[in-house]
Order: C-alpha cells, then sequence, then structure tokens
C-alpha cells in the first residue's frame, strides 16, 4: 500500500515538474522572441515564476499539505534561491561563450536539477 500511494506521489511530482519547467521556457521563448529580452534575465523572471507554479502545485496536489504557507514556504524559497542564482549564472556563463539561448537553458536546468536533489 505504501509503495503504490508513493509511486503515485512520485508520478504527480513529477508532473508538477514538468508543468512548471514547460512554463520557464515558455517565459523565457516569449520574452527572448517577441520582447527582444535578453535570455539570462528572461530565464530568471520564466524560473521565478515557474517556481512559484511548482511550489503550489506541489503543495497542493503532489503532497496535499495542510501546513500554512509561511511555513511550507520557508524551505522552499531557501531552495528555489539557490536554484534561481545557479541558473541565471549559467544562463550567462553560456551566453557568454556563445551558447544558443535554449541549449544554455536546457544545461541550466540540469545543472540545477542536480544541485537541487
Amino acid at each position: 500500500m505504501l509503495d503504490r500511494k508513493l509511486s503515485s506521489r512520485f508520478v504527480r511530482f513529477l508532473t508538477v515538474g514538468a508543468i512548471a519547467t514547460f512554463i520557464q521556457y515558455a517565459i523565457l521563448v516569449v520574452l527572448v522572441e517577441f520582447c527582444a529580452m535578453k535570455a539570462a534575465p528572461a530565464s530568471t523572471l520564466g524560473f521565478a515564476v515557474s517556481a512559484v507554479a511548482n511550489y503550489l502545485l506541489n503543495k497542493r496536489f503532489t503532497f496535499g499539505s495542510s501546513l500554512r504557507h509561511r511555513d511550507a514556504a520557508t524551505r522552499f524559497v531557501a531552495v528555489a534561491l539557490l536554484g534561481l542564482c545557479l541558473n541565471y549564472a549559467a544562463m550567462l556563463l553560456l551566453m557568454m561563450i556563445g551558447a544558443n539561448y535554449f541549449l544554455a537553458q536546457f544545461i541550466a536546468t540540469g545543472a540545477v536539477l542536480i544541485v537541487n536533489f
């Protein structure tokens, strides 16, 4: 019973992560392609918006937490800020060496995923 519940929660966790990643990439592409924003700040804005979505969806959909936002969000914000800084630094570095912004975002996403895990 526990394994099935854990498996179900893990699938929901992956689904929420995919949604948050899509949000970040969509914002990145829209801001770079249609608003002429530089990739690193566009990625950072997308990361921030997707982090909020990730938190809210995981709290409600994945974990069904009844903790108050103030209590649950404190740890999440600390981890998200670390990820935000790493994402921005990776994007800046990769853009400076001439990487395509979408490839740079893919690499930055992998780096953040590894560090956050």
